[in-house]
């Protein structure tokens, strides 16, 4: 494991090294952006649409019982950017992405063609790795702002026609607009943009070390997922202390 965690840590970090020569590569990143991102908007806005409503839906109910349906807008706001949006976003598009990441990568390996760019002194970090890092690491907050105004509209819908709350729509974004502010949003952002370097660099680096043949190739994409999924987590409640901390 931490053997993992050291070769992901010195694959960000050549990475990060040559950001510099991503201009070189901006056909590949415009191409992995729209695969990332456009390919993946329609997805992410059902799925943040029903996040929103069954969060309205469970808290609603809750809210009523105790005259407190006014508050359902900030409820609903602030677990969607804050938390529920940047980390659904995120287990999303490492099921979607980082595994497709994983799985092109690896099947490059197997079949000795990262072999052969080496031999052409082409760099695999520089044209593997560093556009599709560079990717999702704009896609994912992007997406993240139109998972927050889905599930925002998603919340205001079930929460007009929840007979046990029944609010108007004007009172459910008053609620919104006075429990939410930018800073909010902006911890949202931050995280989401952690999750994104994270995702594209276990995928990429799972892709880089697959041997095996087909096989080897699926065990590398299952790896991926999951590892992305758990570092994930795992990085989701220290960056949460740590924003915490700094709003103080």
């Amino acid at each position: 494991m931490f053997e993992n965690i050291g070769q992901i840590l010195i694959l960000m970090w050549r990475t990060f090294q040559a950001l510099p020569l991503v201009v070189r590569h901006k056909r590949k990143v415009f191409d992995q952006l729209f695969e990332i991102g456009n390919a993946s908007l329609l997805m992410a806005c059902v799925l943040s649409l029903f996040i929103g409503g069954v969060l309205a839906l469970q808290t609603g109910a809750a809210l009523a019982e105790r005259g407190l349906s006014s508050f359902i807008g900030q409820i609903v706001g602030l677990s969607m950017c804050k938390e529920l949006g940047p980390v659904m976003m995120a287990v999303f598009i490492s099921g979607r992405i980082g595994s497709a990441m994983a799985a092109e990568i690896g099947s490059m390996a197997v079949y000795q063609e990262i072999d052969a760019l080496k031999t052409l002194n082409i760099n695999p970090v520089h044209y593997l790795v560093l556009p599709r890092l560079v990717a999702i690491s704009i896609a994912l907050p992007i997406l993240v702002v139109f998972s927050n105004l889905v599930g925002w509209f998603g919340g205001a819908i079930v929460s007009v026609y929840n007979y046990k709350v029944a609010i108007s729509y004007a009172a459910y974004f008053n609620s919104l607009r006075s429990g939410v502010d930018f800073l909010d949003v902006a911890n949202g952002l931050i995280k989401s943009l952690v999750f994104a370097v994270i995702i594209g660099a276990v995928s990429c680096h799972q892709g880089l070390r697959t041997v095996g043949g087909p096989r080897g190739i699926g065990r590398s994409v299952t790896k991926a997922v999951v590892n992305s999924i758990v570092m994930i987590l795992i990085l989701d409640y220290f960056l949460t202390r740590l924003l915490m901390h700094l709003d103080r």
